[in-house]
């Protein structure tokens, strides 16, 4: 998956989801990272967390996980979960784009994250969707405003046979 770009306005949709996110589901930690690993938001209680690590090794979990399922036939797993002793690891895919990660313990339930993460991953989904469009629209209007948009096919062919 390429770099996204991330405009102001969607960056603080996305904080608004997750914080909320949080606290539906009485969860620890919740952030977004890209499939390359690289942590788009968080909210919680990060100041115990290398989160650069637990960023980069939640996408590559996600990409060994990918793997399994083609092996046996499946497109993905959209959903990953670890149980721990005290904390638990829930993972979501969103819009095949990006991941979402809860961290919760007994606080809370598997239930009550899954239900409230279904939630969250549609609005997160739309965000997204938004950025995409933004992207579009950026890169067709500099299509548009390039010195270049004008040139033809047959304008260059007629620079290079003189």
């Amino acid at each position: 998956m390429a770099d996204f770009l991330l405009f102001d306005e969607e960056f603080h949709l996305i904080k608004d989801v997750i914080s909320r996110l949080k606290t539906d589901a009485q969860a620890k930690v919740v952030f977004v990272v890209d499939k390359n690993g690289q942590q788009i938001a968080a909210q919680g209680d990060l100041e115990s967390l290398d989160t650069t690590s637990l960023a980069s090794l939640t996408a590559g979990n996600v990409a060994a996980t990918d793997g399994l399922a083609k092996l046996i036939g499946e497109k993905e797993f959209p959903v990953l979960f670890h149980e721990g002793e005290r904390d638990n690891v829930y993972i979501a895919i969103v819009g095949q784009r990006v991941i979402l990660v809860v961290i919760f313990d007994e606080h809370s339930s598997l239930g009550l994250v899954r239900l409230r993460v279904r939630k969250a991953t549609q609005d997160l989904e739309k965000i997204f969707e938004t950025i995409q469009r933004k992207i579009e629209s950026e890169k067709d209007r500099k299509d548009l405003d390039s010195p270049f948009a004008e040139i033809t096919d047959e304008d260059i062919d007629s620079l290079f046979r003189e």
